[in-house]
């Protein structure tokens, strides 16, 4: 969750530097006295929404080590046998994944792993002091299993793509409604008033968050698609579902019976719609269902 939150975070904050520097900068000359010109403001929007994805692309190996405080392991120089343990898995998976060797990073905190990188063969596989701790080898080489397909789905690029498709549509259409607004509401005749200033703020944000339901569900379907990815590389199922039961907090014991009824509806309400990631229950659930060839 931290690498998609991130990646939104810094997508937002790039996206509206810019388009305040372009503003400062008279590039966003769209909106004139004799009306507004569809064709400029189309092209910012595309200029403005890629650019900000692409920058937080490009930015995500750097900001993920520096805000998780993670430490690369010296592939060269490993220190201790869990260091030569994880290079060797993260290696064998990225081997078997058809992907280049990631760069395999520890830090501090609670379960949890991740993995980012703006290329499929420069990538970065992270995971946790907490995680390593409280699962077994097996369980540890699914979850690294989960991440590397991550990378090798090159679901940072697709991410990208979609982020930057609804950040275009969350300019322009903020920009349209901020017109009509000045318009019709203040009835301004002459260039643009504080309506659509004002406008344009709030639709970014509504619009921002409206988007972030679209993001937020194609990243629910990535993490199925890793999930089933893990399962393929490690040649089974079953230990991505234990990894997952004990992430959750779940009894191995309980998995066939309780996942079907409890998956998405234990976790429903407006907060699903924007989660990351889709309930514990309902990934096993769907593991259970699927074959391993």
């Amino acid at each position: 969750m931290k690498r998609i939150f991130l990646f939104i975070i810094t997508n937002l904050a790039v996206m509206v530097v810019l388009s305040a520097t372009l503003r400062i900068l008279g590039v966003d000359r769209m909106i004139t006295a004799q009306g507004i010109n569809i064709q400029a403001l189309l092209i910012f929007s595309v200029v403005v929404g890629f650019t900000g994805a692409i920058i937080s692309l490009l930015m995500s190996k750097p900001m993920a080590k520096w805000s998780t405080g993670a430490q690369v392991i010296d592939p060269n120089a490993p220190r201790g046998a869990r260091e030569a343990w994880l290079l060797d898995t993260v290696h064998q998976l990225a081997d078997r994944a058809g992907i280049g060797r990631p760069e395999v990073a520890i830090y501090e905190g609670a379960p949890n792993a991740f993995a980012t990188g703006a290329f499929k063969n420069d990538s970065l596989v992270a995971v946790s002091t907490g995680l390593l701790d409280s699962m077994t080898e097996e369980e540890i080489a699914a979850v690294l299993g989960h991440e590397v397909a991550h990378v090798a789905n090159g679901d940072m690029i697709t991410l990208t793509l979609i982020q930057g498709v609804v950040n275009t549509f969350v300019v322009f259409l903020a920009r349209l409604v901020g017109y009509f607004i000045d318009r019709v509401v203040f009835k301004n005749e002459r260039g643009i008033g504080i309506g659509y200033y004002v406008t344009v703020i709030v639709c970014e944000i509504v619009f921002g968050i409206l988007a972030s339901i679209i993001v937020a569900w194609f990243s629910r379907q990535r993490e199925y698609r890793a999930d089933a990815g893990s399962a393929q590389l490690m040649g089974s199922r079953e230990p991505m579902m234990r990894a997952l039961a004990r992430l959750g907090g779940l009894e191995a014991g309980e998995l066939p019976k309780s996942f079907e009824a409890s998956g998405i509806a234990g976790k429903g309400g407006l907060a699903a719609i924007f989660a990351s990631h889709p309930p514990i229950q309902s990934r096993i659930a769907a593991l259970q269902q699927m074959r391993v060839a």
